[in-house]
Protein backbone atom coordinates (compact mmCIF):
# COMPACT_ATOMS: atom_id res chain seq x y z
CA UNK A 1 0.00 0.00 0.00
CA UNK A 2 1.27 3.54 -0.99
CA UNK A 3 2.13 5.59 2.25
CA UNK A 4 0.02 8.88 2.27
CA UNK A 5 3.31 11.43 1.51
CA UNK A 6 4.12 9.35 -2.19
CA UNK A 7 0.47 9.37 -3.10
CA UNK A 8 0.66 13.39 -2.09
CA UNK A 9 3.49 13.83 -4.11
CA UNK A 10 2.15 11.78 -6.98
CA UNK A 11 -1.05 14.56 -6.61
CA UNK A 12 1.44 17.61 -6.61
CA UNK A 13 3.18 16.35 -10.00
CA UNK A 14 0.66 14.89 -11.86
CA UNK A 15 -1.01 18.48 -11.50
CA UNK A 16 2.22 20.23 -12.89
CA UNK A 17 2.36 17.68 -15.50
CA UNK A 18 -1.36 17.55 -16.84
CA UNK A 19 -1.43 21.63 -16.30
CA UNK A 20 2.29 22.82 -16.68
CA UNK A 21 1.65 25.42 -14.15
CA UNK A 22 3.90 26.40 -10.88
CA UNK A 23 3.22 25.26 -7.39
CA UNK A 24 4.39 28.37 -5.38
CA UNK A 25 2.16 31.29 -5.53
CA UNK A 26 -0.57 29.66 -6.51
CA UNK A 27 -4.15 28.97 -4.71
CA UNK A 28 -4.76 25.49 -4.05
CA UNK A 29 -7.68 23.96 -1.86
CA UNK A 30 -7.91 20.06 -1.97
CA UNK A 31 -10.48 17.54 -1.51
CA UNK A 32 -9.75 14.44 1.00
CA UNK A 33 -10.67 13.23 4.63
CA UNK A 34 -7.84 11.55 5.13
CA UNK A 35 -3.84 11.42 5.61
CA UNK A 36 -3.23 12.32 1.84
CA UNK A 37 -5.16 15.46 1.96
CA UNK A 38 -3.04 16.26 5.19
CA UNK A 39 0.00 15.41 3.91
CA UNK A 40 -1.30 18.08 0.65
CA UNK A 41 -1.92 20.58 3.39
CA UNK A 42 1.72 20.08 4.72
CA UNK A 43 3.68 20.05 0.81
CA UNK A 44 1.96 23.04 -1.07
CA UNK A 45 3.33 25.29 0.91
CA UNK A 46 6.65 23.86 1.68
CA UNK A 47 6.36 24.14 -2.37
CA UNK A 48 5.02 27.63 -2.38
CA UNK A 49 1.20 27.15 -2.72
CA UNK A 50 -1.46 28.51 -0.41
CA UNK A 51 -4.35 26.53 0.21
CA UNK A 52 -7.46 28.90 -0.15
CA UNK A 53 -10.40 28.95 2.42
CA UNK A 54 -7.95 26.92 5.26
CA UNK A 55 -7.07 24.06 2.70
CA UNK A 56 -9.10 21.15 2.90
CA UNK A 57 -12.39 20.68 1.86
CA UNK A 58 -14.11 17.65 3.27
CA UNK A 59 -15.88 15.64 1.15
CA UNK A 60 -16.39 12.10 2.84
CA UNK A 61 -15.60 8.89 0.91
CA UNK A 62 -14.13 11.05 -2.12
CA UNK A 63 -10.20 10.08 -3.14
CA UNK A 64 -8.07 12.90 -2.33
CA UNK A 65 -7.50 15.60 -5.30
CA UNK A 66 -5.94 19.05 -6.14
CA UNK A 67 -8.45 21.71 -7.67
CA UNK A 68 -7.08 24.72 -8.76
CA UNK A 69 -9.12 27.87 -8.92
CA UNK A 70 -11.79 26.06 -7.15
CA UNK A 71 -12.36 23.48 -10.24
CA UNK A 72 -10.96 20.58 -11.67
CA UNK A 73 -7.81 20.75 -13.63
CA UNK A 74 -8.35 22.01 -17.20
CA UNK A 75 -7.85 19.50 -20.50
CA UNK A 76 -5.29 19.82 -22.12
CA UNK A 77 -5.01 16.97 -24.51
CA UNK A 78 -4.26 18.37 -27.97
CA UNK A 79 -1.17 21.00 -29.24
CA UNK A 80 -3.99 23.55 -29.60
CA UNK A 81 -5.57 23.29 -26.59
CA UNK A 82 -1.69 22.98 -25.15
CA UNK A 83 -0.88 26.50 -27.06
CA UNK A 84 -4.26 28.07 -25.99
CA UNK A 85 -4.25 27.46 -22.43
CA UNK A 86 -0.16 28.59 -22.26
CA UNK A 87 -1.88 31.92 -23.51
CA UNK A 88 -4.68 31.83 -21.19
CA UNK A 89 -1.85 32.42 -18.46
CA UNK A 90 0.47 34.39 -20.17
CA UNK A 91 -1.10 38.02 -18.82
CA UNK A 92 2.39 39.95 -18.11
CA UNK A 93 3.27 39.08 -21.79
CA UNK A 94 -0.08 39.48 -23.37
CA UNK A 95 -0.26 42.99 -22.10
CA UNK A 96 3.54 44.30 -22.95
CA UNK A 97 2.95 42.84 -26.48
CA UNK A 98 -0.41 44.92 -26.54
CA UNK A 99 1.40 47.70 -26.12
CA UNK A 100 3.84 47.22 -28.47
CA UNK A 101 1.35 46.38 -30.27
CA UNK A 102 -0.43 49.77 -29.66
CA UNK A 103 2.80 51.99 -30.29
CA UNK A 104 3.51 50.32 -33.20
CA UNK A 105 6.99 49.36 -32.06
CA UNK A 106 7.19 46.23 -33.83
CA UNK A 107 5.01 46.92 -37.01
CA UNK A 108 6.84 45.09 -39.87
CA UNK A 109 10.16 44.30 -38.01
CA UNK A 110 11.21 41.03 -38.82
CA UNK A 111 12.15 38.91 -35.50
CA UNK A 112 13.44 35.00 -35.85
CA UNK A 113 13.04 33.40 -32.42
CA UNK A 114 15.34 30.28 -31.66
CA UNK A 115 14.37 28.78 -28.63
CA UNK A 116 13.05 25.26 -27.32
CA UNK A 117 10.01 25.27 -29.32
CA UNK A 118 6.90 23.99 -27.08
CA UNK A 119 3.42 25.90 -26.16
CA UNK A 120 4.54 28.98 -24.48
CA UNK A 121 7.30 29.87 -27.01
CA UNK A 122 4.33 29.09 -29.96
CA UNK A 123 2.44 32.03 -27.57
CA UNK A 124 5.69 34.29 -27.33
CA UNK A 125 5.68 33.98 -31.85
CA UNK A 126 1.94 34.72 -31.54
CA UNK A 127 2.13 37.44 -29.88
CA UNK A 128 4.80 39.55 -31.18
CA UNK A 129 2.69 38.57 -34.42
CA UNK A 130 -0.43 39.88 -33.72
CA UNK A 131 1.53 43.37 -32.35
CA UNK A 132 2.49 43.61 -35.79
CA UNK A 133 5.93 41.47 -36.24
CA UNK A 134 6.80 39.31 -39.50
CA UNK A 135 8.38 36.40 -37.05
CA UNK A 136 9.44 33.12 -37.92
CA UNK A 137 10.85 30.25 -35.48
CA UNK A 138 13.49 27.83 -35.53
CA UNK A 139 14.15 25.01 -33.30
CA UNK A 140 16.73 22.74 -32.96
CA UNK A 141 16.18 18.81 -33.63
CA UNK A 142 15.90 18.06 -30.27
CA UNK A 143 13.61 20.95 -28.91
CA UNK A 144 10.88 20.81 -31.22
CA UNK A 145 7.42 19.56 -30.14
CA UNK A 146 6.15 18.74 -33.89
CA UNK A 147 2.70 19.28 -33.21
CA UNK A 148 3.21 22.60 -31.59
CA UNK A 149 5.01 23.11 -34.93
CA UNK A 150 2.20 23.02 -36.67
CA UNK A 151 -0.02 24.50 -34.37
CA UNK A 152 2.10 27.60 -35.48
CA UNK A 153 1.92 26.71 -39.49
CA UNK A 154 -1.79 25.92 -39.51
CA UNK A 155 -1.63 30.46 -37.71
CA UNK A 156 0.32 31.28 -40.31
CA UNK A 157 3.86 31.28 -38.47
CA UNK A 158 6.77 29.45 -40.21
CA UNK A 159 8.73 27.31 -38.70
CA UNK A 160 12.16 25.78 -39.69
CA UNK A 161 13.20 22.40 -37.67
CA UNK A 162 13.22 18.88 -38.33
CA UNK A 163 13.95 16.09 -35.28
CA UNK A 164 15.05 13.73 -37.99
CA UNK A 165 18.49 16.44 -38.94
CA UNK A 166 21.86 15.92 -37.46
CA UNK A 167 25.07 17.05 -38.24
CA UNK A 168 25.82 19.40 -41.35
CA UNK A 169 22.10 18.93 -42.38
CA UNK A 170 21.05 20.80 -38.72
CA UNK A 171 23.92 23.45 -39.85
CA UNK A 172 22.48 23.93 -43.07
CA UNK A 173 18.78 24.30 -42.07
CA UNK A 174 20.17 26.83 -39.19
CA UNK A 175 21.68 28.74 -41.87
CA UNK A 176 19.18 28.81 -44.56
CA UNK A 177 16.68 30.32 -41.68
CA UNK A 178 19.10 33.32 -40.72
CA UNK A 179 19.11 33.60 -44.34
CA UNK A 180 15.44 34.68 -44.24
CA UNK A 181 16.78 37.94 -42.94
CA UNK A 182 16.19 39.31 -39.75
CA UNK A 183 16.20 42.60 -38.20
CA UNK A 184 16.14 40.76 -34.87
CA UNK A 185 16.95 37.29 -32.95
CA UNK A 186 15.90 36.24 -30.00
CA UNK A 187 17.42 33.39 -28.84
CA UNK A 188 18.55 30.45 -26.04
CA UNK A 189 22.13 29.12 -26.12
CA UNK A 190 23.01 31.70 -28.20
CA UNK A 191 23.40 29.02 -31.22
CA UNK A 192 21.75 31.48 -33.82
CA UNK A 193 23.28 34.78 -33.01
CA UNK A 194 27.12 32.64 -32.93
CA UNK A 195 26.17 30.85 -36.46
CA UNK A 196 25.39 34.42 -37.61
CA UNK A 197 28.83 35.81 -37.42
CA UNK A 198 30.48 32.77 -38.19
CA UNK A 199 28.25 33.10 -41.53
CA UNK A 200 28.96 36.88 -42.40
CA UNK A 201 25.25 37.27 -41.38
CA UNK A 202 25.37 39.50 -38.54
CA UNK A 203 25.40 42.78 -40.19
CA UNK A 204 22.22 43.01 -41.46
CA UNK A 205 20.46 42.05 -37.86
CA UNK A 206 19.65 45.52 -35.76
CA UNK A 207 20.18 43.59 -32.66
CA UNK A 208 19.51 40.29 -30.69
CA UNK A 209 18.46 39.08 -27.14
CA UNK A 210 19.86 36.03 -25.00
CA UNK A 211 17.55 34.06 -22.72
CA UNK A 212 20.10 31.67 -20.75
CA UNK A 213 23.18 31.56 -18.52
CA UNK A 214 24.91 29.00 -20.78
CA UNK A 215 24.52 31.49 -23.83
CA UNK A 216 25.82 34.46 -22.28
CA UNK A 217 29.07 32.62 -21.25
CA UNK A 218 30.31 32.52 -25.18
CA UNK A 219 29.04 35.86 -25.88
CA UNK A 220 30.98 37.55 -22.91
CA UNK A 221 34.31 35.93 -24.42
CA UNK A 222 33.04 37.24 -27.98
CA UNK A 223 32.88 40.62 -26.48
CA UNK A 224 36.31 40.50 -24.69
CA UNK A 225 38.17 39.25 -28.32
CA UNK A 226 36.08 41.98 -30.02
CA UNK A 227 34.63 39.80 -32.04
CA UNK A 228 30.64 40.33 -31.02
CA UNK A 229 29.24 42.57 -33.94
CA UNK A 230 26.21 43.54 -32.66
CA UNK A 231 23.71 44.66 -29.54
CA UNK A 232 22.78 41.87 -27.45
CA UNK A 233 20.33 42.34 -24.23
CA UNK A 234 21.28 39.99 -21.42
CA UNK A 235 17.83 38.70 -20.61
CA UNK A 236 19.02 36.35 -18.42
CA UNK A 237 20.15 38.56 -15.50
CA UNK A 238 17.67 40.41 -15.88
CA UNK A 239 15.67 40.06 -12.10
CA UNK A 240 12.47 38.73 -13.44
CA UNK A 241 14.17 36.32 -15.50
CA UNK A 242 16.93 34.91 -13.41
CA UNK A 243 14.94 35.02 -9.83
CA UNK A 244 11.60 33.41 -11.37
CA UNK A 245 13.02 31.52 -14.30
CA UNK A 246 15.90 29.89 -12.71
CA UNK A 247 14.91 29.31 -9.41
CA UNK A 248 11.04 28.14 -8.90
CA UNK A 249 10.29 27.80 -12.70
CA UNK A 250 14.01 25.19 -13.09
CA UNK A 251 13.56 24.06 -9.52
CA UNK A 252 10.29 22.58 -9.88
CA UNK A 253 10.32 21.46 -13.61
CA UNK A 254 13.38 19.29 -12.98
CA UNK A 255 13.00 18.09 -9.74
CA UNK A 256 9.34 17.06 -10.72
CA UNK A 257 10.82 15.31 -13.87
CA UNK A 258 13.11 13.86 -12.16
CA UNK A 259 10.53 12.11 -9.79
CA UNK A 260 8.40 11.28 -11.97
CA UNK A 261 11.15 9.41 -14.36
CA UNK A 262 12.30 7.62 -10.66
CA UNK A 263 8.45 7.32 -10.26
CA UNK A 264 7.56 5.53 -13.55
CA UNK A 265 10.89 2.88 -13.24
CA UNK A 266 9.83 1.45 -9.48
CA UNK A 267 12.90 3.73 -7.90
CA UNK A 268 11.64 6.15 -4.90
CA UNK A 269 13.55 9.35 -4.88
CA UNK A 270 13.54 9.85 -1.08
CA UNK A 271 15.35 6.50 -1.08
CA UNK A 272 19.10 7.85 -0.93
CA UNK A 273 20.78 11.25 -0.31
CA UNK A 274 20.56 13.74 -3.31
CA UNK A 275 23.57 15.86 -4.52
CA UNK A 276 23.11 19.32 -6.25
CA UNK A 277 26.21 20.27 -7.85
CA UNK A 278 25.81 24.36 -8.34
CA UNK A 279 24.55 26.40 -5.42
CA UNK A 280 23.38 29.69 -8.38
CA UNK A 281 19.55 30.44 -8.40
CA UNK A 282 19.03 26.58 -10.43
CA UNK A 283 20.61 24.92 -7.62
CA UNK A 284 18.87 27.09 -5.00
CA UNK A 285 15.70 25.92 -6.55
CA UNK A 286 16.67 22.63 -7.07
CA UNK A 287 17.58 21.84 -3.69
CA UNK A 288 14.58 23.59 -2.08
CA UNK A 289 11.83 21.67 -3.55
CA UNK A 290 14.05 18.54 -2.85
CA UNK A 291 13.73 19.38 0.34
CA UNK A 292 10.21 20.11 0.05
CA UNK A 293 9.29 16.58 -0.83
CA UNK A 294 11.52 15.30 2.20
CA UNK A 295 14.62 14.64 0.59
CA UNK A 296 18.03 14.21 2.09
CA UNK A 297 20.04 17.09 0.57
CA UNK A 298 23.76 18.00 0.14
CA UNK A 299 25.35 20.74 -1.87
CA UNK A 300 28.98 20.33 -3.91
CA UNK A 301 29.78 24.08 -4.83
CA UNK A 302 33.17 25.25 -6.08
CA UNK A 303 32.14 29.18 -5.07
CA UNK A 304 32.89 29.57 -1.82
CA UNK A 305 29.79 31.98 -1.26
CA UNK A 306 27.69 29.98 -2.26
CA UNK A 307 28.45 27.38 -0.16
CA UNK A 308 27.92 29.85 2.69
CA UNK A 309 24.91 30.58 1.83
CA UNK A 310 23.84 26.63 0.78
CA UNK A 311 25.14 25.70 4.51
CA UNK A 312 23.20 28.64 6.19
CA UNK A 313 20.42 27.43 4.20
CA UNK A 314 20.63 24.50 5.96
CA UNK A 315 22.21 21.84 3.57
CA UNK A 316 25.04 19.45 3.78
CA UNK A 317 28.10 20.78 2.13
CA UNK A 318 31.16 19.00 0.64
CA UNK A 319 33.11 17.79 -2.16
CA UNK A 320 31.72 16.07 -4.99
CA UNK A 321 33.49 12.99 -4.26
CA UNK A 322 32.64 12.47 -0.94
CA UNK A 323 28.82 13.33 -1.59
CA UNK A 324 28.53 11.46 -4.64
CA UNK A 325 28.77 7.25 -3.84
CA UNK A 326 25.12 5.85 -3.79
CA UNK A 327 23.84 9.16 -4.29
CA UNK A 328 21.33 10.71 -6.78
CA UNK A 329 23.64 13.18 -8.23
CA UNK A 330 21.86 16.76 -10.03
CA UNK A 331 24.20 18.84 -12.21
CA UNK A 332 22.89 22.44 -11.92
CA UNK A 333 25.82 24.45 -13.16
CA UNK A 334 24.94 24.70 -17.00
CA UNK A 335 29.05 23.89 -17.51
CA UNK A 336 30.72 21.34 -19.75
CA UNK A 337 31.99 18.16 -17.91
CA UNK A 338 30.67 19.03 -14.44
CA UNK A 339 29.98 15.34 -14.64
CA UNK A 340 32.91 12.87 -15.35
CA UNK A 341 33.71 8.87 -15.17
CA UNK A 342 34.77 8.91 -11.61
CA UNK A 343 31.25 10.55 -10.39
CA UNK A 344 29.02 8.15 -13.02
CA UNK A 345 31.03 4.73 -11.36
CA UNK A 346 30.18 6.26 -7.76
CA UNK A 347 26.55 7.57 -8.04
CA UNK A 348 23.82 5.86 -8.36
CA UNK A 349 21.88 7.80 -10.57
CA UNK A 350 22.58 11.35 -12.59
CA UNK A 351 20.44 13.60 -14.09
CA UNK A 352 20.76 17.37 -15.25
CA UNK A 353 18.90 19.95 -14.27
CA UNK A 354 21.70 22.81 -16.20
CA UNK A 355 21.53 22.71 -20.26
CA UNK A 356 24.82 22.57 -22.31
CA UNK A 357 25.78 20.12 -24.55
CA UNK A 358 28.43 17.31 -22.47
CA UNK A 359 27.44 18.34 -18.63
CA UNK A 360 27.93 14.68 -18.70
CA UNK A 361 31.40 13.54 -19.73
CA UNK A 362 29.41 10.41 -21.34
CA UNK A 363 29.62 8.24 -24.36
CA UNK A 364 25.97 8.29 -25.33
CA UNK A 365 26.63 5.19 -27.46
CA UNK A 366 27.83 3.23 -24.89
CA UNK A 367 24.39 3.83 -22.53
CA UNK A 368 22.18 0.52 -22.25
CA UNK A 369 18.57 1.35 -22.04
CA UNK A 370 16.66 0.42 -19.00
CA UNK A 371 13.34 2.34 -18.66
CA UNK A 372 12.04 5.37 -20.46
CA UNK A 373 14.35 7.92 -19.86
CA UNK A 374 16.92 5.70 -17.90
CA UNK A 375 20.30 4.26 -19.47
CA UNK A 376 22.82 2.34 -17.34
CA UNK A 377 26.18 4.15 -18.04
CA UNK A 378 28.22 0.52 -18.23
CA UNK A 379 28.31 -1.18 -14.96
CA UNK A 380 27.48 2.47 -13.02
CA UNK A 381 24.71 4.86 -12.66
CA UNK A 382 21.50 5.52 -13.73
CA UNK A 383 21.43 8.46 -16.50
CA UNK A 384 18.55 10.34 -17.15
CA UNK A 385 17.82 11.97 -20.08
CA UNK A 386 20.87 10.93 -21.24
CA UNK A 387 22.66 13.65 -19.51
CA UNK A 388 20.47 16.05 -21.27
CA UNK A 389 18.14 19.29 -19.56
CA UNK A 390 15.95 16.79 -17.96
CA UNK A 391 12.49 19.00 -17.56
CA UNK A 392 13.18 19.24 -21.48
CA UNK A 393 14.33 16.03 -22.72
CA UNK A 394 11.43 13.98 -20.19
CA UNK A 395 9.02 16.95 -19.31
CA UNK A 396 7.49 20.06 -21.07
CA UNK A 397 9.65 22.59 -19.63
CA UNK A 398 9.42 25.03 -17.10
CA UNK A 399 5.97 26.22 -16.07
CA UNK A 400 3.60 28.39 -18.17
CA UNK A 401 3.81 31.52 -15.37
CA UNK A 402 7.50 31.26 -14.98
CA UNK A 403 7.79 31.91 -19.07
CA UNK A 404 5.28 34.75 -19.03
CA UNK A 405 7.87 36.88 -16.63
CA UNK A 406 10.59 35.22 -19.34
CA UNK A 407 9.12 36.07 -22.30
CA UNK A 408 7.75 39.64 -20.57
CA UNK A 409 11.60 40.29 -20.43
CA UNK A 410 12.04 39.26 -24.13
CA UNK A 411 9.34 41.49 -25.05
CA UNK A 412 11.01 44.28 -23.24
CA UNK A 413 13.97 43.54 -24.80
CA UNK A 414 12.74 43.92 -28.44
CA UNK A 415 11.31 47.10 -27.14
CA UNK A 416 14.88 48.10 -25.79
CA UNK A 417 16.77 47.53 -28.92
CA UNK A 418 13.88 48.96 -31.26
CA UNK A 419 13.82 52.23 -28.99
CA UNK A 420 17.84 52.91 -28.36
CA UNK A 421 21.01 53.30 -30.46
CA UNK A 422 23.09 50.23 -28.81
CA UNK A 423 26.25 50.16 -29.78
CA UNK A 424 27.90 46.53 -30.54
CA UNK A 425 27.97 44.45 -27.01
CA UNK A 426 26.40 42.99 -24.36
CA UNK A 427 23.67 45.21 -22.33
CA UNK A 428 21.82 45.36 -19.31
CA UNK A 429 18.15 44.74 -19.44
CA UNK A 430 17.09 48.23 -17.37
CA UNK A 431 16.21 48.08 -14.17
CA UNK A 432 13.01 50.08 -14.55
CA UNK A 433 11.51 47.75 -17.17
CA UNK A 434 12.18 44.83 -14.91
CA UNK A 435 10.14 46.77 -11.70
CA UNK A 436 7.30 47.50 -14.45
CA UNK A 437 6.98 43.49 -15.45
CA UNK A 438 6.43 42.89 -11.69
CA UNK A 439 3.91 45.95 -11.51
CA UNK A 440 2.03 44.07 -14.27
CA UNK A 441 2.70 40.59 -12.81
CA UNK A 442 1.79 42.09 -9.41
CA UNK A 443 -1.30 43.90 -11.32
CA UNK A 444 -2.50 40.58 -12.77
CA UNK A 445 -2.49 38.64 -9.65
CA UNK A 446 -4.65 41.39 -7.74
CA UNK A 447 -2.24 41.91 -5.41
CA UNK A 448 -1.03 45.33 -3.95
CA UNK A 449 2.48 46.25 -2.10
CA UNK A 450 3.70 48.59 0.27
CA UNK A 451 4.49 52.24 -0.79
CA UNK A 452 7.17 54.66 1.19
CA UNK A 453 5.31 57.41 3.36
CA UNK A 454 6.14 60.95 3.09
CA UNK A 455 8.63 61.00 5.69
CA UNK A 456 10.28 57.96 4.77
CA UNK A 457 10.78 59.49 1.68
CA UNK A 458 11.89 62.92 3.15
CA UNK A 459 14.66 60.76 5.57
CA UNK A 460 15.74 59.17 2.79
CA UNK A 461 16.06 61.85 0.42
CA UNK A 462 18.08 63.92 3.08
CA UNK A 463 20.28 60.37 3.71
CA UNK A 464 21.44 60.44 0.55
CA UNK A 465 22.18 64.51 -0.49
CA UNK A 466 26.05 65.70 0.39
CA UNK A 467 24.95 67.63 3.38
CA UNK A 468 24.09 63.91 5.36
CA UNK A 469 27.10 63.22 4.20
CA UNK A 470 29.23 66.07 5.45
CA UNK A 471 27.49 65.99 8.65
CA UNK A 472 27.82 62.67 9.09
CA UNK A 473 32.00 62.57 8.47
Amino acid sequence: MTDPTTTAERLVRRFARETNLLVAGRDFSVIGTDAVAEELRRLIPALGGHLAGGGVVFAPGQEPQILMDGGLLPARSTAEERVDIAGAHMPVSSAIARRLGDAGAVRGIRIGIAMVLEPKTAQLALLLRDAGADVAVYAHPDEIDVDVADVLRTRGIPVDGDPALAGDAERRAAIAFLRRGFDLLLDDGSHLIRLAHEEGLAASLRGAAEETTSGLTPLRLMQSEGLLGIPVIAVNDAAMKTSFDNRYGTGQSCVFAIADVLDAAGIGMRDRPVVVIGYGPVGEGVAAHLRAFGVSVGVAETDPVRALRAAHDGFEIGALEELAPGALVISATGAPHTIGTGILAAAHIVAVAGGVPGEVDVDLAALRPEHEHLDRVGDGALLIARGGCVNLAAAEGNPIEIMDLSFAVQLGAVEHLLTRDLPPGLHAFPAEADAAIALAALEARGDRIDERGSAQIEAQGEWRSPRYREASA
